[in-house]
């Protein structure tokens, strides 16, 4: 008998508990940054070395970064489900903690393209310096989806959750769209699961089950209450 097919929107609280600072943290955006300096079109325009400086700074974050119980537990459930990872998170801490399908919406800290083709990306694991360029002598720049772009993903991730038999939500408030809109994608008559310390206004979802828990402990619950769809 095939497993069923576990699909796993993850959101900012997961990478939260590895250390990683998200936009929401009530001290303010990633070290005080404001979002319209570092991570729109416009602030690229305006001050690209300020936007690399801020993306270089993150990926040594993310190089200093460890994967966590809640991460390496959705690794685990390979197991016994067919399981895909819809994150908006741009850290490869659920491929280090052992997940093999990973889709990530909003782009990748570990890599980078040119400023003009987005097909030309290229790994990257240093810094990104003004004067760096792509194949087609464009300025490289982080391949990370900014607000007021495009997410080029969210259409196949659309298609992953509209074929999901169970649908889980770890680490996520559910406000940034479109991400926050694949739940809905999920067929009306399929088991929804929601882990998150503080959880979202959720009350059109049906077969709704709300675990009230970090992502870390809160995972390791899910595994329980998943043992009866193996």
């Amino acid at each position: 008998m095939p497993k069923q097919k576990l699909v796993v929107l993850t959101g900012a609280g997961i990478s939260a508990e590895s250390g990683l600072k998200t936009f929401r943290d009530s001290d303010g955006l990633w070290n005080g940054y404001n979002i319209e300096d570092v991570a729109t079109p416009r602030a690229w325009r305006k001050d690209p070395q300020l936007v690399l400086e801020f993306y270089n700074m993150r990926r040594r974050d993310v190089l200093q970064a460890e994967p966590n119980a809640a991460h390496i537990s959705l690794a685990a459930l390979e197991k016994d489900f067919d399981v895909h990872i819809i994150t908006q998170n741009i850290d490869d801490l659920h491929e280090r903690g052992g997940s093999t399908n990973v889709l990530h919406l909003h782009g990748e800290i570990f890599k980078m393209r040119s400023e003009v083709s987005d097909s030309l990306v290229y790994e990257i694991k240093g810094d990104i310096k003004l004067g760096d360029t792509a194949d087609d002598g464009e300025q490289l720049r982080p391949h990370i989806v900014w607000f007021e772009e495009a997410v080029p993903m969210i259409e196949p991730a659309a298609m992953i959750a509209s074929t999901a038999d169970i649908f889980v939500v770890v680490g996520t408030s559910l406000v940034v769209y479109p991400a926050a809109g694949l739940i809905n994608y999920a067929p009306r008559y399929v088991p929804k699961f929601i882990v998150d310390k503080s959880i979202p206004y959720t009350s059109s979802l049906q077969n709704l089950t709300v675990i009230e828990e970090p992502a870390t402990t809160g995972v390791a619950r899910l595994a329980q209450m998943l043992e009866q769809y193996k």
